[in-house]
């Protein structure tokens, strides 16, 4: 219950600091490419119960729904911006919206695709479908996109393990640094 507490005011406090931004990507968004500005993701998270979270859209509308180290050549799907926006994972920004609703945490395994059956089973078999997906987590701050699935379960394995707010707290500053940084981000 503390966790959420902290989620909920945590993410109320950015939507007011963050919202020039997140307007302003918007309408460059808009002003740069066709489609909307937000492209809602179907992702599983806490249990297996499957949501909608929303990003800012950084791939042309019809890019293929799959997890973007399995295109062939994700560069040809991105946006004018959208490299920006992932590089510096603004695209991540309204999922502050998810966590608002309780769908997300700010700390947590990244929620699975619906399609990501192998990730799914493997979090399943180890437990971690029981906690509730985040923003950013132990996985992405050591080694986001370059980690293989069987490398991201157990990173996720050992956060299920080792979970508390100071835990929190520390990916949370560990994320801002490797963020600024732009630390294994592929794409």
């Amino acid at each position: 219950m503390g966790k959420r507490i902290f989620d909920a005011v945590l993410a109320l406090i950015l939507c007011g600091l963050l919202l020039p931004l997140m307007i302003l990507i918007g309408t460059v968004i808009k002003l740069t490419s066709t489609g909307p500005i937000l492209y809602w993701s179907e992702r599983f998270g806490r249990k297996g119960v499957l949501f909608k979270m929303p990003k800012f859209r950084s791939m042309q509308v019809g890019a293929p729904t799959v997890a973007t180290h399995l295109l062939g050549q994700p560069d040809s799907w991105l946006t004018p911006v959208g490299w920006f926006l992932r590089k510096s994972s603004l695209d991540e920004l309204p999922q502050i919206w998810s966590i608002l609703k309780g769908e997300m945490s700010f700390v947590g395994p990244r929620p699975a695709l619906f399609n990501q059956y192998d990730l799914i089973q493997l979090r399943e078999e180890a437990g971690i479908n029981l906690l509730v997906p985040g923003l950013t987590g132990w996985a992405q701050i050591n080694g986001r996109d370059e980690l293989p699935i069987i490398r991201k379960v157990e990173f996720d394995r050992e956060y299920l393990e080792r979970s508390c707010l100071l835990f929190d707290l520390t990916i949370m500053w560990l994320t801002v640094s490797r963020v600024f940084r732009r630390d294994g981000v592929s794409h």
